[in-house]
């Protein structure tokens, strides 16, 4: 499970789960924060007159919620429903779920160790979250720069599981970008200025071209980067549409999964 280093802070999205549910509060568990517990009243569950609060929060079903009063004393954190919006609900369940996977490395790091999840957290993982805000950006940021962790003074025990844990967890995936390019002309040298055109492209693109069926050809292409190689990709082919539209041929071209 998750987890954070002492208590919420005033206005923080949480992941909270509702264990019991009475007729004028929901009590929950901060799924993210041991021993602690939260309150939902009735009139911080939606923003309309509630006469059953079973209507809108279930026993056992996992809810993000909005940090408004916390009772250090009572170890007690007042949460609300209704002032959390859709785009922060997404955004907090897209973190919640990335800050699972940094866990999940995290452990793998500790085992090669020989350390457990709980000696994972005390020994390196607080200490990510509280540079960096939470461990996947922690972990994305030491992919790019491996030499934060020395910069931190990260045990070198740690670093080394932990560089190459990430090294592999984060290894981007290569994939195929394909394009079809349609081409056609009706003058006598039609032929001989595509066949140029193509040629060119293939220069300038670093592509190779396949001829499938007049008037169709094939482009394909290998990358690690697929959004940036996209853009980059269309680029050079509006320039080629723009080229033989000059020469007095017909193209069109289309992305294809």
């Amino acid at each position: 499970m998750v987890r954070r280093k002492g208590m919420p802070t005033l206005r923080e999205s949480v992941i909270c789960t509702a264990k019991k549910i009475t007729p004028f509060a929901a009590w929950c568990t901060l799924d993210e924060y041991s021993n602690l517990e939260g309150m939902i009243h009735i009139s911080e569950v939606a923003g309309k007159w509630v006469y059953d609060i079973r209507e809108f929060v279930k026993q056992g079903k996992q809810y993000v919620a909005k940090v408004v009063r916390i009772d250090t004393e009572k170890n007690v954190v007042n949460l609300s429903l209704k002032r959390v919006s859709s785009r922060e609900e997404k955004e907090k369940l897209n973190l919640y779920r990335k800050e699972q996977r940094a866990e999940k490395i995290l452990e793998q790091a500790g085992k090669g160790l020989k350390k457990t999840l709980d000696q994972a957290y005390d020994e390196v993982g607080y200490m990510l979250q509280e540079k960096f805000g939470d461990m996947y950006s922690a972990f994305e940021e030491i992919k790019k720069k491996p030499e934060i962790l020395e910069e931190l003074d990260v045990p070198k025990n740690w670093s080394s599981a932990l560089k190459e844990i990430i090294e592999i967890a984060f290894k981007e995936k290569e994939v195929i970008l394909r394009a079809d390019v349609e081409l056609k002309s009706y003058a006598s040298d039609g032929v001989e200025k595509i066949k140029s055109s193509l040629s060119n492209f293939e220069k300038k693109s670093k592509v190779k071209v396949k001829y499938i069926s007049a008037p169709k050809y094939r482009i394909e292409i290998k990358t690690n980067d697929p959004k940036n190689v996209e853009k980059k990709l269309r680029e050079e082919l509006e320039k080629l549409m723009k080229n033989t539209k000059t020469l007095g041929i017909e193209g069109s071209y289309k992305f294809v999964k």
